[in-house]
């Protein structure tokens, strides 16, 4: 794993992409170096795939940027989490085979694309009450991973606001809990949609509408 980070820095460069062949044929002695270069991801290491880049090609990784200087004494030794083929299916199946975070499921259509989501098992940091930092896992789609790496999730800053709701609003959002969905309308969808547009085209929907800018 230290041969293959110094081998991204020096030979690779941040940003570039390099082929699973290239790799190997880098480390022909290595066992496994797919494997190592993958665990470079639970040291703050960011390595793209197809699934997180659409401009990737099946064979193509991307190095985005560096991480921890796993070289240095110590540094590899860092436990990590770790989950077997086992534990991705059960986790799956506790999210509901769903995204968490947008809701879509594996081979569904984004709304706004022709793209079909994947899903997979993402690392999420997650602030305990009692003010501990815990590592958990939890589905997200391709296109929630690339923008949630770096989220956290504060479950004692979300225990003060569910106590703090209204009777009302305590009770309905305890109905969505308990189904674990919620529907959108239609006026909820289109908003969503609007919210994902480009300036340009925002401007447009202002037109048909009759709103100014500015307001």
């Amino acid at each position: 794993m230290k041969r293959a980070a110094l081998w991204l820095i020096a030979e690779v460069g941040e940003g570039n992409v390099f082929t699973k062949a290239q790799l190997r044929e880098a480390f022909p002695d290595t066992a496994q170096i797919d494997r190592r270069m993958r665990d470079l991801r639970d040291h703050g290491w960011v390595i793209d795939t197809n699934r997180e880049d659409a401009l990737l090609g099946t064979h193509e990784q991307r190095f985005v940027t560096r991480g921890e200087p796993v070289w240095e004494p110590g540094r590899a030794a860092k436990p990590r989490a770790s989950i077997t083929a086992t534990q991705r299916r059960e986790i799956l199946q506790a999210d509901g085979h769903l995204c968490r975070s947008c809701g879509i499921s594996a081979g569904q259509q984004y709304i706004d694309s022709y793209e079909t989501a994947q899903l997979d098992v993402a690392r999420r940091k997650v602030h305990r009450p009692g003010g501990s930092v815990a590592v958990e896992f939890v589905t997200e789609c391709n296109r929630c991973r690339v923008g949630g790496r770096s989220q956290t999730t504060d479950v004692a800053e979300l225990l003060t606001r569910v106590t703090a709701l209204p009777s009302f609003e305590r009770r309905i959002l305890a109905e969505w809990v308990g189904r674990d969905s919620r529907e959108f309308s239609s006026l909820e969808q289109l908003w969503a949609l609007y919210r994902t547009l480009p300036a340009d085209s925002r401007d447009e929907v202002r037109k048909v509408l009759g709103v100014a800018a500015g307001t």
